[in-house]
C-alpha cells in the first residue's frame, strides 16, 4: 500500500488485513480522488479542508487527504490493532500536527468528543458485514459538525443493498472489483 499523490507520494504505508479490517486498495483510492479532484458534481477541495475519516483502520483515506493538501484529518477507530499500525504510520510520515487519533467506536466519538472542527469531507469504511454505520450517519445528518458545503464518501461492497434514503443524498456511485465507493452529502433534495 502507497500514497498516491501529493507531498508524500510514493511513500509507503504498512497494513493489516483481517477479518474486521481490510485495506483500501491502491487504484481504488487513486479513483476515488479522482473523482474528487475532477467531478463537477462535486465542489470541494482537499486544499486545507478538514477531514473526518471514520473507520479509519490504518489510515490510508485521511493520510492521503495530508498528502494531498488537507489541513487536519481525525481518525476514529477502535480495532487496537489498527490503531497501533496507524499510529506507527503517521509517526514515519511525521505529520502527527496534522493528524487527531480518536481511540473509540464510532458513535461514543459522536455522542462525547468536542467538534471545533467542521468538517468537509466525512470517509465512511465500515466493515462489509457492518449495517449499524447508518445510525452513526443519522447522528451526524442530525450534528453541526460538517461544513454547509461538505461530501460524504462511502466504502461498501459492490453487492450491498444498504438504505440511505433521508439520510445521505448519494448522487454518484463508482464500481471497482468487489467494491464501490458513494459520494453524497446530507442535503436531501424535497420534493
Amino acid at each position: 500500500m502507497r500514497i498516491v499523490s501529493g507531498f508524500l507520494k510514493g511513500k509507503k504505508l504498512d497494513f493489516l488485513k483481517t477479518n474486521t479490517t481490510r485495506p483500501l486498495r491502491d487504484f481504488v483510492k487513486e479513483s476515488t480522488f479522482n473523482v474528487i479532484d475532477h467531478s463537477n458534481l462535486i465542489d470541494i477541495s482537499l486544499k486545507n479542508a478538514i477531514i473526518l475519516d471514520l473507520y479509519s483502520g490504518v489510515g490510508s483515506f485521511g493520510i492521503e487527504c495530508i498528502s494531498r493538501g488537507a489541513k487536519k484529518t481525525t481518525f476514529v477507530e477502535n480495532d487496537t490493532s489498527a490503531l497501533a499500525v496507524l499510529e506507527k504510520n503517521i509517526e514515519l510520515l511525521k505529520i502527527e500536527k496534522k493528524t487527531s487519533i480518536q481511540k473509540t467506536k464510532i458513535i461514543s466519538f459522536l455522542k462525547q468528543a468536542k467538534i471545533d472542527d467542521e468538517y468537509e469531507i466525512i470517509f465512511f469504511d465500515p466493515p462489509f458485514s457492518e449495517d449499524y454505520f447508518l445510525e452513526e450517519l443519522k447522528i451526524i445528518k442530525n450534528s453541526n459538525i460538517y461544513k454547509t458545503n461538505h461530501l460524504v464518501v462511502i466504502h461498501r461492497d459492490k453487492k450491498s443493498k444498504d438504505d440511505f434514503s433521508g439520510i445521505v443524498n448519494i448522487f454518484m456511485t463508482k464500481k471497482y472489483g468487489r467494491s464501490k465507493i458513494l459520494f453524497g452529502n446530507f442535503k436531501l433534495n424535497t420534493v
